[in-house]
């Protein structure tokens, strides 16, 4: 039989190193063929880790949130134009009314939209003839008056023309001590700058980004309702779909592929897959990407349940050995405990890390925060756990269901630590990914690959690698 090795059964073997600090390290990478990143984490489309709030702060840090598909097509919208409304050079599509909504309508569309001014639209003409701001309404007493009568008016307005620069942008703002400038083209609004959103890529240099300067957001899709939610997401302004199935190397997923790569003009990432040959006949049918694990992650049981997997480290070495001949990224899901596994999954030729157990807990994963026993919790449920099976129908039927529902599950629930803001946890497995790219003697992930060694070692030699002082899961 094959030998089948995970993260703990080998060792990098450390090599001379290049650099006089790791910070020099590069980690710039791509998620798929044309979707770079600037670290190589993502946080996993799982309902308790990515939604808006993480895919926005993965984004700002340099890496990528996948945006669930567990709810309807229009929830999962909602959360990628979340994503793709926090900033951007230039805000294209602003959010605009007409001017004879009632002030109640629009403090709700601003409310559920989670902007800060709406701008007003000629319903004729469609010209902007003004700006709805909470300046506007903020000691008016009747709800029910019509917008028009308290909005600032476009002749007070200070506005530029479309094509502006970002530093000519900037020298307005300041000079008219202005935190919002329409850009108009025979005026038509076609686009609006803010302060907040200049500030915002000011303090994240490192920010992933499209060419219009938003965030890059991904999103899954099943392969139920495969082609009506992708093209919702598309156009909601999704970068990048995952087509997410527990075991992708099927002739349904491969169809799914082959119709999304044919209605859309938009990368698609696929798994999840443990061989070779399912790694040949996804890129056969056009997957920019491949995403790598049958059963490695903490809350997954379908090596227990269906006696099936390949060990996570050996899987990656041998797909990412045939993608890299055809330059397909591979991403490594499940199985990181520590940042010393995601330098393992990287040497073996990952191009990035997927993960959900890294990134629960924090801040930016839905769910609340609970106590039990002194010490602070979040959920977080496996995808195929009986938890989160009932969640979904639950929120499928919009009734509280008290019987046990009769379900096939492949997974877990569990609470996990409270960590705290995910940019600290990230932060820490980056010098985790820095160092380790040193102590392969290279300057960046491509030269790490190119250099690594592995070393088999013995469960003494797991032990060994222990500090004696801390608690290391298994």
């Amino acid at each position: 039989m094959k030998l089948g090795l995970t993260y703990n059964d080998v060792l990098l073997v450390p090599k001379k190193t290049l650099l006089s600090s790791r910070s020099e390290a590069d980690t710039k990478t791509f998620f798929t063929k044309n979707i770079q990143l600037n670290i190589p984490l993502v946080s996993s489309n799982m309902a308790t880790v990515t939604e808006h709030k993480m895919a926005i702060a993965m984004a700002r840090e340099g890496g990528l949130g996948v945006i669930h598909q567990f709810n309807t097509i229009a929830e999962q919208v909602y959360e990628v134009r979340r994503v793709k409304r926090s900033t951007s050079f230039v805000i294209d599509d602003p959010l605009s009314v007409h001017p004879d909504i009632s002030i109640k309508e629009a403090v709700q569309i601003m409310k559920t939209e989670s902007v800060t001014s709406l701008l007003i639209i000629d319903r004729y003409n469609q010209e902007l003839v003004g700006i709805f701001t909470s300046r506007d309404y903020l000691f008016e007493d009747d709800e029910n008056k019509l917008i028009h009568q308290v909005m600032t008016k476009k002749e007070k307005l200070i506005t530029a023309d479309s094509g502006i620069s970002m530093e000519e942008a900037k020298k307005i703002l300041h000079q008219h001590r202005i935190e919002k400038l329409p850009l108009l083209q025979v005026g038509k609004v076609k686009g609006l700058i803010t302060t907040k959103d200049i500030k915002r890529l000011e303090n994240w240099p490192q920010a992933a980004r499209d060419a219009k300067g938003r965030l890059l957001v991904g999103a899954a899709v099943g392969v139920k309702d495969t082609l009506e939610r992708a093209q919702a997401l598309i156009a909601a302004g999704a970068d990048v779909l995952i087509l997410d199935v527990a075991h992708a190397h099927s002739n349904s997923v491969i169809q799914c592929l082959k119709e999304l790569k044919a209605n859309f003009k938009v990368e698609v990432m696929v798994g999840n897959i443990a061989t070779v040959e399912a790694a040949k006949e996804l890129i056969a049918a056009g997957a920019d990407g491949l995403k790598v694990g049958i059963g490695p992650s903490a809350v997954c049981t379908t090596r227990i349940v269906a006696g099936s997997g390949v060990p996570q480290l050996t899987a990656l070495l041998d797909i990412c050995a045939v993608a890299k001949s055809y330059g397909v990224p591979v991403t490594a899901d499940g199985g990181l405990k520590h940042s010393g596994d995601i330098c393992k999954a990287l040497a073996a030729g990952a191009s990035t890390i997927y993960s959900g157990s890294l990134f629960a807990g924090t801040d930016e994963a839905p769910g609340i925060i609970m106590m039990k026993d002194g010490k602070r919790y979040k959920k977080y449920q496996g995808s195929a756990s009986y938890e989160s099976g009932h969640v979904r129908l639950e929120h499928s039927t919009g009734q509280q269901i008290k019987d046990r529902i009769d379900t096939f599950v492949e997974g877990v629930s569990n609470l996990v630590d409270y960590k705290g803001p995910v940019s600290e946890v990230i932060k820490n497995l980056m010098r985790g990914v820095q160092s380790g790219i040193s102590y392969c003697g290279a300057r960046n992930l491509q030269e790490m690959q190119h250099n690594a060694e592995f070393m088999q070692i013995t469960s003494a030699g797991w032990e060994e690698s222990k500090s004696r002082g801390m608690k290391v899961s298994e």
